[in-house]
């Protein structure tokens, strides 16, 4: 059965929480920034106890700034402490470059759009 929530952070990120099992996919819209980014990583505080797949959908995500990279990082050392895995998929073409120009993609998991 699949659980669904929606939480909108400041003015310029909204979630989307689906659970199904110990797969936690959130649909993130909006941008990932200095204002958002320390709110994202208190909700992934609180989500992850359980999961074992964390998916983040950036199909939405027009800006990611070097705070959502930490947080990503954050997430992906959570993920990869308890023997999960973190994916990042749907990645527009403006964030892929950053991923590409930081060296992330050569650590994370991560799918273009």
């Amino acid at each position: 059965m699949v659980k669904k929530e929606t939480f909108n952070l400041e003015s310029n990120l909204k979630l989307e929480k689906h659970t199904e099992g110990e797969t936690l996919t959130i649909d993130l819209t909006g941008r990932l920034d200095t204002a958002t980014a320390p709110e994202l990583e208190g909700k992934l505080n609180g989500w992850l106890e359980g999961v074992s797949t964390l998916i983040l959908d950036f199909k939405e995500i027009e800006y990611l700034s070097s705070a959502g990279l930490r947080v990503l990082l954050f997430a992906h050392k959570q993920m990869m402490g308890r023997g999960g895995q973190l994916h990042i998929k749907n990645v527009q073409e403006m964030v892929m470059e950053v991923f590409e120009m930081t060296g992330f993609s050569d650590v994370l998991s991560i799918e273009g759009a």
